[in-house]
């Protein structure tokens, strides 16, 4: 069924609200498969995608890269044994396989990042798409497929960097921001061992954060209880995205300890704690294709469940402008109805 039409919503220029679009599915490679999507979460890397923050976009621009489907059809390398099959896709759709890092396994790393994207040509908000047969994982059964949409980036994100810097069930971490990507670190984090703090701007998900997991909720305005955590925390993964002051944040960190950027934050800081102490800052980006399947095997043995809100796919710009606003709660699954 090569190039069968596609319906999706597109964002024909940018920044511009998602608009009803109808194309022509890619032809079917050799080594692809085609899945018809049931679900697909939205990130906020979807909304930075619109507004082209990364330089990268093309438009019309169809959003969309936690995908979860039935595969319909397989390219001709590909067992047909996979057509029917439910599969999660994450942001990635695809690797180049002849750089040093997609050679190392690190494909994730792949040097041509900008074509691998799961939404090259057309993501996830869409009635189909087409990937690499590698980059379409199996699904567990016991997880919903409203969950695992969510698992395939939020999941893999966390999960990944959480498992890279695990020692010893006596490491302190703290998580600072709980929303899409902390409140779901808090819940890995706890399933693994570590001894988890939530810190949070937001004093009312206190009693939320220790709910997910978190063993201790730090307010991050409240200077005095700060204060009382210097060198704490073996480990700080910030999940947010906006500013912070960095010279109290890396004052709780104990010394050799680490932040780790899971989201894209604006650095500020002071390089004399960082030398004094031998702090570090590190960013860590999904994970390959072994830390997806890890991932989600993980997931189902600890029944991680992120905390969601299911809306038609229809409603993607009401979708989106709640999450801009702040209001979802905290990620948003679209559910196609096409």
């Amino acid at each position: 069924m090569e190039n069968t039409m596609n319906i999706g919503y597109a964002a024909l220029t940018k920044g511009a609200q998602l608009t009803r679009f109808i194309y022509k599915a890619p032809p079917l490679k050799q080594n692809e498969v085609r899945i018809a999507i049931t679900h697909c979460g939205l990130c906020g890397t979807d909304i930075q995608g619109i507004d082209n923050y990364y330089q990268i976009v093309d438009y019309p621009f169809v959003p969309g890269h936690e995908i979860v489907g039935i595969i319909t059809e397989a390219g001709s390398a590909v067992s047909p044994s996979r057509i029917g099959e439910r599969v999660g896709v994450g942001w990635q759709g695809r690797s180049c396989m002849q750089c040093e890092w997609c050679l190392k396994g690190d494909v994730h790393l792949c040097m041509e990042v900008a074509e691998n994207g799961s939404w090259t040509p057309y993501g996830g908000f869409s009635s189909s798409i087409t990937v690499e047969d590698g980059f379409a994982y199996p699904l567990p059964p016991e997880i919903p497929s409203e969950v695992a949409a969510v698992l395939m980036c939020a999941g893999i994100t966390v999960y990944t960097a959480l498992k890279k810097f695990y020692a010893s069930p006596s490491l302190n971490i703290g998580i600072i921001g709980i929303g899409g990507l902390g409140h779901l670190a808090i819940t890995f984090a706890k399933a693994m061992g570590y001894k988890v703090t939530a810190i949070s701007s937001s004093p009312h998900k206190c009693e939320e954060a220790l709910t997910l997991g978190a063993d201790w909720f730090i307010d991050s305005s409240d200077r005095a209880a700060l204060g009382k955590m210097e060198f704490s925390f073996d480990l700080l993964f910030v999940t947010a995205h906006g500013g912070f002051v960095w010279e109290r944040m890396l004052k709780i960190l104990k010394k050799k300890g680490k932040v780790v950027l899971l989201g894209f934050p604006d650095i500020n800081v002071d390089s004399v704690d960082l030398v004094a102490h031998e702090l570090s800052i590190e960013g860590s980006f999904v994970g390959n294709q072994n830390n997806m399947r890890d991932m989600l095997q993980f997931a189902q043995k600890h029944a991680i469940r992120p905390m969601i809100e299911v809306m038609p796919m229809s409603h993607v710009n009401e979708a989106i402008k709640r999450l801009k606003q702040n209001q979802a709660h905290y990620r948003i699954v679209l559910q196609n109805d096409f």
